[in-house]
C-alpha cells in the first residue's frame, strides 16, 4: 500500500512551491465579482469573461490587508470619484500566497485607478453614442424652462444634507418669492440609484401638470460612487422625460452622463436653488421693464394728445376753457387709471402679457380717438357762435367802454358808443 501525504504536507508542497515559483508581483485586470470589507481587510472575488458570450472562464479569490486597504481605497477614490464595486474593471497588483488551511488567493499591494477610470470613460462614451444614435441625446435642450417656475418636483434622498440646503435656499431668498416644492426619495448612492430614481420620475410623470421643472439633487456625502449616474436606462428616462431636468449631484469631476443629458447642471443642490431663483428674478425684472415701456408709451400719447388739445384751446373763446378743464381733468383720471388697470394688468396676468400689451394699445387708441372726435365736435359748436361770424351776415356789436350794449337804456346822453360792423366801426356820442 502506497504512502500517502496528509493534507497538510500536501498543502504545504503546494505553498513552497508557488513561493519558489512565483516570486514576484503581477500587475493583472479582471472584474469585480464581490467586494466587500470586513475588521478593515477588502476581500475580492476576481472573474474574467468571455468577449463573446460573456461566460465567466477565470474566477480567483483576493485579499488586501488593511495596512495597504486604508491607503489605497481612498487613493483609488480620490482619483476616479468611486468606490470599488461589483462590476468594475481593475487593474490590480498582486503576489500569490498559499495557506494550508485557508487555501489560495492573490494579496492585493496596488491599483491602478487610471485603468478604472479609462473603462468608465468607455462605457459613458459608448452610452453618449447609443444615446445620439436614438436621437434622444439632446431632447432636454431643447425643452424650455416655465417663466414662472415655481412648482418644483425633487428627486433626493430625505435624508441628505444636500436636500436641506436646496430647500433653505429657495425659501430664504432676497426677492420673496414662493416656490412650492415636493420630494419623490430616491437612493443617491451605490447600486439602487439607476432603479429608485426611474421609479420617482415615474411618480412624477403620473402628476405631470403639477409641476414645472424636476430637479435631481445629492449632496453632504462622500463623492464617491456616481457609478449610477452613468447608466443608459436612467440617461433614457430623463432625456426623454417631458418637462426640464436640473442636475446638481455635487460633485466636481467630469460631467456624468446624466449631467449630459439633462436640460441644465449645476454642481450643487445649493447652485441648483440660486438657478432657479435666479431664472425668476430674471423674469421679474423683464416684467418690471415692460411695465415700465407701457406706462411711458402711454404717457407719451397723452402728452401729445394734451399739445393739440391745448393748441386747439387757445384758438377759441374764453367760454372753451371750462371745457378745457374739465376735459385735462378727466384725461389725468384716465391716465391713473390706466396706471392702476395695467399694475393690476401686469401682476395677475403675466403669463398673458404680450396678448394683453396689444389689447391694452387698442383701447387706449379707440379713447383717444374718441376724445379727439369731441374735442372738434366742441371747436365745430363755439365757432358757430363767434360774433365775427355774425357780422358776416349784416348785424353788428355796439359797445359802452368795452362792453356790448343790450339794453338801450343803460346809455345817457354825452356816452361815446362804438358800432362794430364787418368792415370797419363808427363811433356815435349820445344826445
Amino acid at each position: 500500500m502506497p504512502k500517502a501525504l496528509t493534507l497538510y504536507e500536501l498543502n504545504s508542497l503546494v505553498r513552497e512551491t508557488i513561493e519558489t515559483t512565483l516570486t514576484s508581483e503581477y500587475w493583472v485586470e479582471a472584474e469585480l465579482s464581490e467586494c466587500h470589507e470586513n475588521r478593515g481587510h477588502c476581500y475580492m472575488e476576481l472573474i474574467q469573461k468571455d468577449d463573446r458570450s460573456n461566460t465567466p472562464i477565470a474566477r480567483a479569490m483576493a485579499r488586501c490587508w488593511r495596512s495597504t486597504w486604508q491607503v489605497m481605497k481612498p487613493y483609488f477614490m480620490r482619483i476616479t470619484g468611486q468606490q470599488l464595486h461589483a462590476g468594475m474593471k481593475v487593474m490590480l497588483k498582486v503576489y500569490p500566497q498559499f495557506h494550508e488551511q485557508y487555501g489560495f488567493s492573490w494579496i492585493v499591494t496596488d491599483i491602478n485607478p487610471e485603468f478604472t477610470l479609462g473603462d468608465m470613460a468607455r462605457k459613458r462614451q459608448e452610452i453618449i453614442r447609443q444615446l445620439k444614435d436614438e436621437g434622444v441625446f439632446d431632447l432636454q435642450k431643447e425643452l424650455t424652462i416655465p417663466m414662472f417656475a415655481q412648482r418644483i418636483a425633487v428627486i433626493s434622498s430625505a435624508t441628505a444634507a444636500g436636500y436641506g440646503d436646496f430647500c433653505n435656499q429657495l425659501a430664504d431668498n432676497d426677492y420673496g418669492f414662493v416656490f412650492q416644492t415636493e420630494l419623490f426619495a430616491a437612493t443617491m448612492q451605490g447600486e439602487q440609484v439607476e432603479q429608485t430614481v426611474i421609479n420617482a420620475l415615474n411618480r412624477i410623470n403620473d402628476r405631470i401638470d403639477e409641476f414645472d421643472v424636476v430637479v435631481i439633487i445629492r449632496g453632504g456625502g462622500g463623492t464617491a460612487d456616481f457609478s449610477g449616474f452613468d447608466t443608459l436606462a436612467l440617461a433614457e428616462n430623463v432625456a426623454n422625460f417631458p418637462l426640464p431636468i436640473i442636475t446638481g449631484i455635487g460633485h466636481d469631476r467630469d460631467e456624468c452622463v446624466l449631467d449630459m443629458v439633462s436640460n441644465t447642471r449645476v454642481k450643487t443642490p445649493t447652485a441648483a436653488a440660486a438657478f432657479l431663483v435666479d431664472h425668476l428674478t430674471e423674469v421679474y425684472s423683464f416684467i418690471e421693464d415692460a411695465q415700465e415701456r407701457i406706462v411711458n408709451i402711454v404717457q407719451h400719447k397723452l402728452d401729445v394728445e394734451k399739445m393739440r388739445f391745448d393748441k386747439v384751446v387757445r384758438q377759441i373763446p374764453l367760454l372753451f376753457s371750462m371745457v378745457k378743464t374739465k376735459e385735462e381733468s378727466r384725461l389725468e383720471k384716465y391716465l391713473a387709471a390706466i396706471r392702476v388697470a395695467s399694475d393690476g394688468l401686469l401682476h395677475s396676468k403675466r403669463a398673458s402679457f404680450t396678448l394683453q400689451k396689444g389689447m391694452f394699445y387698442n383701447a387706449i387708441g379707440h379713447l383717444l380717438e374718441r376724445h379727439r372726435n369731441k374735442l372738434k365736435q366742441i371747436e365745430l359748436q363755439i365757432s358757430t357762435l363767434d360774433p365775427a361770424r355774425m357780422l358776416k351776415y349784416g348785424y353788428s356789436i355796439t359797445r359802452l367802454n368795452g362792453h356790448a350794449v343790450t339794453d338801450p337804456k343803460a346809455l345817457k346822453p354825452g356816452d361815446c358808443i362804438e358800432t362794430t360792423l364787418e368792415k370797419g366801426k363808427i363811433k356815435s356820442t349820445i344826445k
